[in-house]
């Protein structure tokens, strides 16, 4: 199989963190309950926020700043029986692959990727559920007990298991030091919002307030990932009550992968490829069908509205900006994706998104297919170079992997 021969990474997997993960990092000495820990609330207060909330069966939920935060289990239905919204109750109930790194390993395995690159879930995909915290000196612990934590789990096989620091991106100069001592560790990449100005009183990517954090990366070598979920906050459950859970939970998910276009959008217009040539992005879980219709429509917009007049010092297009510096990831698109791959083989990443609900992992409730199965049915008509290149080449370059 293309697997056994592809060293495949998989870049945008996610860990479902311990219990005990900042209760045990800490100090619940100095700020109590207002560190994040795991409830067991019942039904009668779970079916507020949790519209597929069973009667019988009390939900895990993560505790944030005395507060109800997510289920514990929202995030990690791989294999689940049921389709979403509803998902496990207690990590009794999940693919022991989300929270423990020698079962991921097998999963792993079993499903043909050779490596695992690895996002939070409690913390907010693009770290904005620190906010919630409000104290800075407890935000800033967290984010550290986080990286530090991830960089332990990964340490199992770090040549397979490969940590995305978590940042306090609302406090630059905390995000540099953060950077350095995780760089130092051996993260592999930065998690940051793609849309910082939506969460508390940061500005808009283009600001040059973000400077810092741009040279700190680039000097570093290190990657900015755009994670779904950090821009424009999306009701997943939300629509009108008649479609139902199942169909509008559908077009939820959708309008989440599409978001992460207004961060690539504002890093091609603003100059920050430009300023920082060797600085590399990815999209992260939004899929890969739209890029080639938003670069040809940016490039007829700059130049038909009088971009390159308006900035002679950017000496290419937008859609050459992207193909020098941005990536894309897949997972379960077909024949848009062998199109997009077509035009843009350099900038194409491979993703399962396992163990979230939308991931290629089977289960009762899933149309997904193995890892390895999809790849061998849908992609085998590619090249051999340009498989090697979107499973594992372009992957080893922004990550900086030998093998």
């Amino acid at each position: 199989m293309i697997t056994d021969e592809i060293k495949v990474i998989d870049v945008d997997t996610h860990v479902t963190e311990p219990y005990d993960l900042f209760t045990s990092r800490v100090s619940t000495k100095r700020w109590g309950d207002m560190v994040p820990h795991v409830r067991t609330i019942p039904w009668d207060t779970a079916r507020h926020w949790d519209p597929s909330a069973d009667p019988d069966m009390p939900r895990d939920i993560w505790i944030l700043n005395g507060q109800p935060s997510s289920p514990i289990g929202i995030t990690t239905m791989a294999g689940w029986r049921e389709w979403p919204p509803a998902h496990p109750s207690t990590i009794e109930d999940f693919d022991p692959g989300a929270y423990d790194a020698e079962k991921r390993l097998e999963r792993m395995d079993e499903y043909g990727m050779y490596a695992h690159v690895i996002y939070p879930n409690v913390a907010g995909f693009g770290n904005q559920n620190f906010l919630k915290l409000e104290d800075p000196e407890l935000m800033l612990a967290c984010v550290r007990a986080y990286n530090d934590f991830l960089h332990e789990w990964c340490g199992l096989n770090p040549d397979r298991l490969l940590p995305i620091m978590a940042v306090p991106f609302w406090d630059v100069d905390e995000t540099v030091r953060e950077i350095e001592r995780c760089a130092k560790l051996g993260h592999k990449g930065v998690l940051f919002p793609q849309q910082p100005h939506l969460f508390g009183d940061s500005p808009m990517l283009a600001d040059p307030h973000w400077n810092p954090v741009w040279h700190t990366a680039e000097d570093l070598g290190l990657s900015i990932n755009f994670h779904i979920g950090s821009g424009n906050p999306v009701d997943v459950h939300g629509g009108y009550e008649g479609n139902g859970q199942q169909a509008n939970y559908s077009a939820g998910t959708v309008r989440f992968f599409m978001d992460n276009m207004n961060g690539i959008m504002e890093i091609l217009i603003s100059g920050i490829c430009h300023r920082h040539p060797k600085l590399n992005f990815v999209s992260v879980e939004s899929g890969i069908g739209w890029v080639p219709y938003v670069l040809e429509a940016v490039d007829w917009q700059w130049l038909n509205a009088g971009g390159r007049d308006e900035h002679p010092e950017m000496d290419l297009l937008p859609s050459e900006y992207f193909k020098r510096q941005v990536y894309a990831c897949f997972w379960f698109e077909r024949e848009v994706a062998l199109h997009t791959i077509e035009m843009i083989p350099d900038n194409v990443l491979y993703e399962t998104d396992f163990p979230h609900p939308t991931s290629m992992s089977p289960g009762p409730a899933s149309v997904a297919d193995k890892p390895k199965d999809f790849i061998e049915r849908n992609l085998s008509s590619l090249p051999r170079e340009t498989l090697q290149k979107i499973l594992h080449d372009n992957a080893a370059r922004v990550y900086h992997l030998d093998y």
